[in-house]
């Protein structure tokens, strides 16, 4: 994640920290693979830009993890191999903190859980994700030399750190981060020293990538992973970003890593074009990502996006009232109405007080009616909350409304093949589908499917999900279109799981 942050990029304080690095650690000089190379991209430092012409859906390039751990929250919940989420995992009988899928994971993890196992036991407690991560990377580099594999296109030692950008609250508590892995990091390990230290925790705060569970729908984990971190940021990106699980019959074994990743290309990337992903959800408006952006990566975002405001009229659109706009003031009122109810329905979910949280959002609902957009981002965070949760509560009739009315303002404002976008469309799909709304159930489907080709590929379990959804409900809309009350019998059954009529004489 170089960007206008020049993640990447070497400062004057990198410069200094790098002279003094351990000796066995090579500067990197290789600068190209395949299909992407690395080019000094201005005020953004480095970037990566493509050596030939990629298509949608290609994969520009796979990059197996440098180092990552499972969050503290979820410690107990994932494998700290395969990162699959489950119940019943079996505990590391040693230091009684990683947990596995079975024996096979945990023989494959044991050579690089080794050292933080006997650093646990020690310790008498595992210390936060940061501390684990910073440790897993220095095990790791004092193995590999800083290098996973051969196309690997920079160290970490020359991504950039931002420690010179940080507020004092902020090198506050690095400084205690510091401390804390020290006490951690076992004495008969290499040490090294607080500069080097405080660097890697600065290249976590800026380049880390999240991990999500073995279908992509929850964040798991962490980790690192060093070409990713080239790519520069844009707010309307050519590329996109997914965890997809490693190929083990690749020839070369840095790829047969359950934490891999893959840059797929979102659309035609010309020869030479600079390769981008989006760091931030662009369901904000231009001024609120710029200020994620700075507080999280410290650059001034200038996409196209961000400079001309583009879409910000949609996700504060208005509707009209017999031709006429309605008043500021009154936008204005219904807006912090809005934004009072979304605390209260964060809180209400939070506490799981799910009939509360429908309650508000009714409420908050028919207060916008006729004056919010349906792409007003206040409107679109109800409409999912409430979709969701009625969902989860199996009221799909109402939640399938609901569901449409998101889906076809995201579809407004998202880019065609944008990952979220599939992922809610096809949720939307499903919960029609659960409605007994068959053709618009399939239909949406079908369209998740067609993104999430482009976005995940054919392999990802996600997408083989949806082709498996995408046949089935084919097969019941053409049981549909020949007799619907036929259809809609079968389904009633199905849903209440009970005899039909022709089943119980059956059995008399």
């Amino acid at each position: 994640m170089e960007s206008q942050c020049a993640l990447c990029a070497v400062s004057p304080s990198a410069t200094a920290a790098a002279s003094s690095l351990p000796s066995f650690l090579p500067e990197m000089t290789l600068e190209k693979t395949d299909a992407v190379e690395v080019f000094a991209a201005g005020e953004k430092g480095r970037g990566l830009r493509t050596t030939k012409e990629m298509l949608a859906g290609e994969v520009v390039f796979s990059e197996a993890g440098f180092a990552a751990v499972v969050f503290d929250s979820l410690s107990m919940q994932v494998c700290h191999s395969c990162f699959c989420r489950q119940a019943n995992l079996h505990r590391c009988a040693q230091c009684m903190f990683a947990c596995y899928c079975d024996r096979t994971c945990q023989g494959a993890a044991w050579e690089e859980h080794k050292q933080e196992c006997a650093a646990i036991k020690r310790l008498g407690k595992a210390p936060n994700e940061n501390t684990r991560l910073v440790a897993r990377i220095l095990w790791h580099t004092q193995k590999h030399t800083g290098k996973v594999s051969d196309n690997q296109l920079t160290t970490l030692d020359l991504l950039e750190d931002h420690i010179s950008d940080m507020a004092p609250e902020d090198l506050k508590e690095l400084k205690v981060a510091v401390h804390n892995f020290l006490e951690y990091w076992p004495s008969n390990s290499k040490q090294y020293g607080v500069e080097y230290i405080s660097h890697i925790f600065g290249v976590i705060n800026c380049n880390a990538f999240i991990l999500s569970d073995q279908r992509g729908l929850q964040a798991v984990g962490v980790g690192i992973f060093p070409n990713l971190c080239l790519v520069n940021h844009d707010c309307w990106p050519n590329c996109t970003v997914i965890l997809n699980h490693g190929n083990q019959t690749a020839l070369d074994t840095a790829f047969h890593s359950q934490r891999r990743i893959e840059l797929r290309a979102l659309g035609t990337i010309l020869e030479g074009e600079e390769l981008t992903v989006s760091y931030v959800d662009f369901l904000n408006l231009s001024t609120e990502r710029k200020q994620l952006l700075k507080k999280q990566y410290y650059f001034d975002c200038e996409c196209e996006h961000c400079s001309h405001g583009i879409k910000d009229d949609l996700m504060m659109g208005t509707q009209e009232i017999g031709g006429k706009k309605p008043s500021v003031d009154l936008v204005k009122q219904v807006a912090n109405f809005s934004l009072q109810a979304l605390s209260k329905i964060e809180q209400a979910h939070t506490e799981r007080n799910f009939h509360e949280v429908v309650q508000i959002c009714r409420e908050c609902l028919e207060k916008q009616e006729l004056l919010l957009a349906d792409t007003h981002l206040y409107v679109l965070r109800v409409l999912r909350m409430i979709s969701e949760v009625l969902s989860f509560q199996q009221q799909f009739q109402e939640a399938a409304e609901y569901a449409r009315r998101m889906v076809d303002g995201y579809a407004k404002l998202y880019p065609p093949n944008n990952a979220l976008l599939g992922m809610a469309t096809m949720r939307a799909g499903v919960t029609n589908w659960h409605a007994g709304l068959i053709e618009v159930g399939h239909g949406m489907i079908c369209k998740a499917y067609a993104i999430l080709l482009i976005t995940h590929g054919p392999h990802h379990p996600i997408t083989k999900d949806l082709e498996r959804m995408r046949t089935q409900t084919e097969m019941e809309l053409h049981m549909f279109k020949q007799n619907e009350k036929v259809y809609h019998s079968m389904r009633e059954v199905a849903v209440h799981n009970k005899p039909s009529a022709s089943q119980r004489g059956k059995v008399q």
